[in-house]
């Protein structure tokens, strides 16, 4: 064998007790599960003491750049993941054609950056996933995103799409899961995928459950109306017969305050009726987006360019204004936007490094500015290439949720910016270090299991996601009595301690706290998770 790690406490995923073993990994699988002290390899890793688990899956990354552009990667293999699960939120570069991919490009350079001279050298789905397996290093699953598979088939506007046009939508969607691809995402409080209704969105799950896949929605709200909008994802998938995600699920600001328990009320209803329901969390308080994001959608029909133009007309920054402060924009959740709350984190101009870090309050008054105004002009000086924070989530929402028997993690992180959301860094060693041993929050087994074996379920993955022979040696060894998260948001791009190795696929990428030069990951795809 490669690798033996001897008398380690293996938690294996399924949730049990662990137990004390000796595990051999040799050509990129588990190839022994034996009694401590019983096995040798190669190579000899002590690990009395520590815990060795499933590799950590991420099941809402925006790593679907940053993979390539930045292919150390030691964001993620740092904190144990070994699969990211990307094309998130409804907006990600596949499927396009040369046009989609330039609106997109400015789109989400919040979101992924826009690197000078990047080589894209692909349009669909396939040609993506083999760009992946050219080196990167954790396992990447892609979701097919509805917004930029409306915006190929039927434009920017606003408005429903013609018959044909979501038959053109079915038939590219139904190639790009053939093509690899685990499901379909939406990010509904974003342009253009917000654009669609119930109907149109059913009408794709139902493609989506015909190839075996899961629906994954940023839904349309998580602010006033976050109760409603949860029930028309469940009647999405009641209708299409569709299994169920729910991104980064959640009840933030003022409105849901100790609301949790309304929300896992209607989803336990459902899962007893039937339905196939799953859901993710970030262990943090604060959202992170594009700033442009809180603009209501029909500022920004037409992409990018058109939205400037908005923003510069005097009529029409009044009118904005107006749904921003007093209507509760789409964008901002049908809440009026309060400009404390709102941290820009990420500029792309160097003249706006110093807002960096501050609220756009704060800013505003610093410049002898009105917030919203200001909030314009910033947004017009970046192109929309600026991002946020959002200081609106509650601490006990978070950890009722987190509780919640279909639970898994998802870092939601952005990996751009000069001062990144710290979940990007820090989620899965802050479940580990904070909800666990520090809070209690979660037995050590349960949060495992949350992070190992119930995404490869919800996947579809038959050989990830435990600790058992036979299986790819996705592994992660961590000390539980000191992990913990060391990113914070003045100090983002921190890397986590007490967690000395992790392998993708049987190859070490840290290997004694230390990332390795190693990119063994690839790209999976739907039915074949041979390594």
């Amino acid at each position: 064998m490669d690798i033996v790690y001897r008398g380690a406490r293996v938690v294996d995923g399924d949730g049990g007790p662990g137990f004390v073993a000796d595990v051999g990994v040799g050509d990129g699988r588990i190839a022994e599960i034996a009694d401590a002290g019983t096995l040798s390899g190669r190579r000899r890793i002590d690990a009395d003491g520590l815990v060795l688990a499933p590799g950590f899956v991420d099941m809402h990354a925006h790593s679907d750049l940053q993979l390539l552009a930045e292919p150390d990667h030691t964001a993620k293999v740092s904190q144990g993941v070994t699969l990211e699960v990307i094309g998130q939120d409804g907006l990600s570069y596949a499927p396009v054609d040369d046009d989609t991919l330039e609106t997109l490009r400015a789109q989400l350079a919040g979101w992924n950056d826009d690197p000078p001279g990047f080589d894209w050298n692909w349009r669909s789905v396939a040609e993506y996933l083999d760009r992946l397996d050219t080196g990167i290093a954790a396992n990447a699953a892609y979701l097919v995103p509805q917004g930029t598979l409306r915006l190929l088939c039927a434009g920017y506007d606003d408005r429903p799409v013609t018959e044909d046009e979501l038959n053109r939508m079915r038939e590219v969607l139904a190639e790009s899961l053939a093509e690899g691809a685990f499901g379909m995402s939406s990010g509904l409080t974003y342009t253009p995928g917000m654009y669609a209704d119930t109907a149109e969105l059913a009408a794709l799950c139902e493609v989506v459950a015909s190839r075996g896949g899961y629906y994954s929605p940023h839904h349309r709200s998580y602010g006033a109306g976050a109760l409603a909008a949860y029930e028309e994802m469940i009647e999405v998938s009641r209708t299409s017969g569709c299994p169920l995600h729910l991104s980064h699920a959640t009840m933030n600001f003022g409105v849901n305050a100790g609301r949790a328990g309304e929300l896992l009320a209607m989803l336990d209803a459902a899962l007893d009726e039937g339905c196939d329901i799953t859901l993710d969390t970030y262990p943090y308080l604060p959202g992170s987006t594009s700033l442009h994001a809180l603009l209501p959608s029909w500022a920004m029909a037409g992409g990018v360019t058109a939205t400037l133009e908005r923003l510069r007309d005097p009529a029409q920054r009044q009118r904005i204004r107006r749904a921003l402060e007093v209507e509760g924009s789409d964008g901002c959740h049908g809440v009026p936007v309060e400009w404390e709350t709102i941290e820009i984190n990420g500029v792309r101009e160097p003249d706006n490094a110093h807002l960096v870090g501050r609220s756009v309050a704060e800013s505003a008054s610093a410049a002898g500015a009105q917030p919203t105004e200001f909030y314009f002009d910033v947004l017009i000086a970046e192109r929309l290439g600026a991002s946020c924070l959002m200081h609106v989530g509650h601490e006990d929402n978070v950890r009722a949720i987190m509780r919640h028997r279909t639970h898994t993690a998802g870092s939601d992180g952005l990996l751009v910016g000069a001062r990144p959301h710290p979940r990007a860094w820090g989620t899965f060693p802050r479940y580990l270090g904070h909800y666990v041993r520090e809070l209690g929050v979660l037995g050590l087994e349960e949060c495992v299991r949350n992070m190992t074996s119930r995404p490869a379920d919800r996947l579809g993955l038959t050989d990830r996601g435990r600790v058992r022979e036979g299986h790819v040696a996705d592994l992660v060894l961590f000390d539980p009595g000191t992990v913990r998260d060391t990113a914070t948001f003045d100090e983002p791009r921190q890397q986590a301690v007490g967690i000395p190795h992790v392998l993708v696929n049987g190859v070490p990428v840290i290997d004694d706290g230390n990332r390795t030069d190693a990119l063994p990951g690839r790209a999976l795809r739907k039915n074949r998770q041979e390594p």
